[in-house]
């Protein structure tokens, strides 16, 4: 599957990181959706005369590689599991084809938009950003955490397929080959039936995404990477409000795999 999709990604239009960084989406709204990988090569055959692919390095797969920090108890997890509206995530983000890595804050408000702040770190801090001042400085200024609030938690392993279509009008991600390491328990997790895709788009545009979608009858609907992570590693952990999200993963990848 993986070969193959390659393989279609290298049949589309190549779009550089410099004019992708250009692209501004102004009336910006965000969807993710979860997609069984095993349909992947069609929805990209479906996608392939109307988008450009991201190439980095000569490549149009990149393997990335996150590391969340959390607080002993979770407490970043547990808000966003109890549909807190404002919350935020910490992690350090390494892009492994370009051997960038970055801090980043994300925080969600009590209106449901998104923000993010980053900032380039070397690639040595990537697993432990507390031992780099810089970093925490960066982390302490645009999150409610100390240094000694936090730790590593969980450790998210991932390939993403950047698409943006001719009018520059919607991007999407798509992340494939996931494997989640949790540092806490020691528990590995890998789930390569699942996709996991996020579409960006301007609002007052059609959407041939979506309408390829639901196609497929996939409709809206996602998870944080760092919520299932946590759920597939660690038995101990709240989950409650995750279970329904579960058994849909379990149904769309046609997966046994032990969530409870």
């Amino acid at each position: 599957m993986y070969e193959l999709c390659k393989d279609i990604c290298a049949q589309m239009s190549p779009i550089g990181l410099s004019e992708m960084k250009g692209i501004r989406l102004m009336n910006r709204l965000d969807t993710k959706y979860l997609f069984p990988t095993s349909e992947l090569p069609k929805l990209l055959m479906d996608l392939k005369q109307g988008f450009r692919v991201q190439v980095v390095e000569g490549k149009c797969i990149s393997p990335y590689s996150t590391l969340y920090y959390d607080t002993d108890d979770l407490q970043m997890y547990i808000r966003h599991h109890d549909q807190h509206r404002v919350r935020q995530k910490i992690r350090t983000r390494a892009y492994m084809d370009s051997n960038l890595c970055f801090i980043e804050v994300k925080r969600k408000n009590n209106k449901g938009r998104t923000s993010k702040k980053r900032t380039e770190i070397p690639m040595n801090c990537m697993m432990n950003v507390l031992e780099c001042d810089e970093a925490v400085a960066f982390m302490e200024l645009h999150s409610d955490f100390v240094r000694q609030d936090i730790q590593p938690t969980l450790q998210t392993q991932f390939d993403r397929i950047t698409l943006v279509n001719a009018l520059k009008t919607e991007r999407l991600t798509i992340d494939l080959n996931l494997s989640f390491t949790n540092i806490q328990t020691g528990n590995q997790r890998q789930l390569p039936e699942l996709a996991i895709i996020e579409l960006k788009q301007d609002g007052k545009q059609r959407s041939l995404v979506q309408e390829h979608l639901s196609d497929y009858r996939i409709r809206p609907g996602g998870i944080s990477k760092y919520c299932l992570g946590t759920v597939l590693t660690n038995e101990w952990v709240k989950k409650n409000l995750f279970k329904k999200k579960i058994r849909y993963i379990q149904k769309l990848t046609s997966t046994h795999h032990d969530f409870t």
